[in-house]
């Protein structure tokens, strides 16, 4: 079966998405099939372009190529999701967030400062509504993300689970005396979040932080808050790192932070579980709290310095809790057969 995948993206922007897809292509090529992969730019900035980078993808042909016929078209990011095909899968990652639940946020939000925010907003909602139900199915990235499209389309979405990259490299290790946090720095995430709870912690917690920031001004605010609040010598700041390097920090650590704010899925909560590691996340995270249990594979705190301060000490006081929680972590990501067969097999059924 000759099959596209159609995604949209940044240049020189590479994040989950762009890993997701890369791994689907081979995923696909593994299966037999002949896979190809169509990343269209998609500027989202200013606001009265994003329509048209929507008629751009509903004028694309994809039906043949050189004579070829194209037999399937999976979809995944907006608005390439929306590209015609009369044999086309969806696999939403996840909507425009801006025209829906990120609308008003007090800091992702960006549409509503435009005069013309509302009407771009109507015109990205209204062509969810009437372009995803062309998809002979549609699946989405996590229960979170079908909440969503439920929510405020009113389409169904079945939610299909991708394991993260080089899952099988993964492994456990004794634990240092360090947690692990890696992610992009934005507020999305929550790094000032973690240094403001570590600061609220009755051991001497240490964090370990990896991941470059989306704007200069964000690590700035975490560098101030570490200054202010005397977190010198328990906060580590990494900055890039590679995959190896990433693989050895999650096996020696003593437990992942992950409490980003509504979260489409969240690969970090996967690495850590392949590592057998536990992991500290938020009431309001979104995606992994499909993964975390709370209190058996991590624990669940609010979104407030001083429960994820309470949430680290309990974990650096009882290390053999911590260990076990891991453990249990691992088997609950066995028990949820997370592959990549089963995932093209959704897809192309």
């Amino acid at each position: 079966m000759r099959v596209l995948v159609v995604t949209s993206g940044v240049p020189f922007i590479r994040g989950g998405g762009e890993i997701l897809a890369d791994n689907l292509c081979l995923a696909l090529s593994r299966a037999g099939h002949d896979a190809e992969l169509i990343s269209i730019p998609f500027k989202r900035y200013p606001p009265n372009r994003i329509p048209d980078h929507i008629l751009a993808c509903r004028l694309l042909d994809l039906t043949e190529a050189c004579g070829l016929r194209i037999d399937r078209v999976i979809g995944l990011r907006f608005p390439a999701y929306l590209t015609p095909h009369p044999n086309k899968t969806i696999w939403l990652l996840h909507q425009h967030r801006t025209a829906y639940e990120l609308w008003d946020h007090r800091t992702a939000g960006d549409l509503i400062h435009y005069p013309d925010g509302p009407v771009i907003r109507e015109t990205i909602r209204q062509a969810d509504r009437e372009l995803i139900p062309e998809a002979k199915a549609v699946y989405t990235l996590s229960e979170n993300v079908s909440d969503r499209l439920r929510r405020f389309c009113g389409i169904a979405g079945e939610p299909l689970y991708s394991p993260p990259a080089h899952a099988s490299q993964f492994h456990a290790g004794p634990a240092d005396g360090y947690f692990f946090f890696p992610s992009r720095v934005s507020r999305m995430k929550r790094q000032l979040l973690v240094i403001e709870g570590l600061a609220r912690c009755r051991e001497k917690t240490r964090v370990r932080f990896a991941g470059e920031a989306d704007h200069p001004g964000e690590l700035a605010a975490c560098v101030e808050a570490i200054r202010h609040l005397k977190m010198e010598g328990r906060v580590e700041w990494l900055g890039w790192i590679s995959e190896e390097q990433k693989r050895e920090l999650y096996a020696n650590c003593l437990g992942v932070i992950f409490p980003p704010e509504d979260e489409n899925y969240g690969y970090v909560t996967l690495e850590a579980m392949l590592s057998s590691k536990p992991v500290i996340t938020c009431s309001d995270s979104g995606g992994p709290l499909e993964l975390v249990v709370d209190r058996q594979t991590g624990l669940v705190a609010d979104p407030t310095p001083e429960s994820l301060g309470q949430a680290m000490d309990a974990l650096w006081v009882d290390r053999r809790c911590a260990a076990a929680m891991g453990e249990a972590g691992r088997a609950r990501y066995e028990d949820l057969k997370i592959s990549w067969e089963h995932a093209v097999e959704k897809l192309l059924c």
